[in-house]
């Protein structure tokens, strides 16, 4: 029989995290975030977990890298103070490619800002926050049932492609309750990493054979010694200022992601089979957004909504499709404006395209966005 629960979301994020086979939480806590926490702190240590409250942010996430790398599941959760705080450390996962899952529960900035109150202004820090060219990859769950699947589906990207994944969830999301059935464990798949073959002896950390971007792994204290370095390195893991080995191995991290968009891409689509005005939000604005589609089709204004749920890679080529012939494309976020920059840049130019945008820790309402469909519809 299925559980129904009535969770939050910061409690829905630990429990699914859990449930995918997390291990090890590095944590330290910041509204809206610290929930994730608190119940790590209670039930990893029932599952033969660690918790582990670090001295700050910057150090909860090394200890993440460290945990990976020595095998387990690792998962930290923060919001915005504390997601800027972790950047470098998650550049250094990007380059020594240590699986783990950062949680960044957004609120109001820049700085210290809103702690209590919601927006989606992380968006554009999630793609491009650590320096250096670097892949990544982000989701943006609107539901709670959608948020335990998808923190599942962090680990499994995470562990088969090697990379630090995040998931963009904010105050709203992290805060409110809803209930649900629990999915049960027929209904997704737990990939785990997979380990070299060789010995001790043969291993090289950063080695593929042809045709392979992501290298096999061994874990720590396991009777295997390896380097690992956030420099550029080789095959040994040790440095190297080659460029041609620098370019290569650079480009095979971009390639684990790019060859594998099937996989990694995930949205929804509302209504847009005979849509002409197109809307697109994420996260939790997307849910006001349905919401006005629907409203507005009662006038007969055809309106249907694009929701990504990975953000980054960003759905360039689906967006690009639906943007053909419409008469606007309304983007919703709670931001000043990142999302639609991205739609600027992939949809044709002569499709209008109008923001819907709002900061100072209030959601956008569907009215406002009812609001926006009727001005170009």
């Amino acid at each position: 029989m299925s559980q129904v629960v009535f969770w939050t979301g910061n409690e829905v994020t630990a429990e699914a995290g859990i449930a995918a086979g997390c291990r090890f939480f590095g944590g330290y806590p910041i509204t809206p975030s610290s929930e994730i926490a608190a119940v790590m702190a209670k039930r990893l240590p029932m599952e033969n977990g660690i918790f582990i409250q670090m001295e700050d942010e910057i150090a909860a996430m090394g200890a993440c890298i460290g945990a990976a790398m020595a095998g387990a599941k690792s998962m930290t959760a923060t919001s915005g103070p504390g997601f800027s705080l972790k950047q470098e450390h998650i550049g250094f996962a990007c380059m020594v490619e240590a699986p783990c899952v950062i949680v960044n529960v957004q609120r109001g900035g820049p700085s210290t800002g809103l702690p209590t109150h919601p927006a989606q202004s992380d968006l554009m820090q999630a793609r491009w926050g650590t320096h250096g060219d670097h892949a990544i990859i982000a989701l943006a769950p609107a539901y709670l049932r959608e948020l335990y699947l998808e923190i599942i589906r962090a680990f499994n990207l995470s562990e088969k492609f090697r990379l630090p994944v995040i998931v963009l969830i904010d105050e709203i999301l992290g805060h409110m309750s809803e209930c649900f059935e629990v999915p049960e464990p027929h209904e997704y798949t737990i990939f785990n990493r997979v380990k070299t073959d060789k010995s001790p002896e043969e291993y090289n950390p950063y080695e593929v054979s042809d045709g392979e971007l992501v290298p096999p792994m061994a874990n720590y204290f396991e009777g295997y010694r390896f380097h690992a370095t956030g420099l550029n390195h080789d095959k040994t893991g040790f440095p190297t200022t080659d460029q041609v080995l620098c370019q290569t191995d650079e480009v095979r991290k971009h390639e684990k992601i790019a060859q594998n968009r099937a996989e990694i891409d995930s949205w929804e689509e509302i209504m847009l089979d005979d849509a002409e005005v197109l809307v697109i939000a994420f996260g939790s604005t997307a849910r006001g957004a349905q919401t006005a589609v629907e409203e507005v089709r009662k006038d007969g204004i055809r309106a249907g909504l694009f929701r990504p749920i990975t953000v980054w890679p960003f759905p360039e080529e689906r967006v690009r499709e639906l943007a053909q012939g419409k008469k606007a494309v309304i983007v919703a976020e709670m931001n000043l404006g990142q999302m639609i920059l991205e739609v600027e840049r992939v949809a044709h130019s002569d499709v209008k395209i109008v923001g819907c945008q709002k900061i100072g820790g209030i959601p956008i309402e569907p009215y406002e966005i009812v609001a926006k469909i009727r001005e170009v519809g």
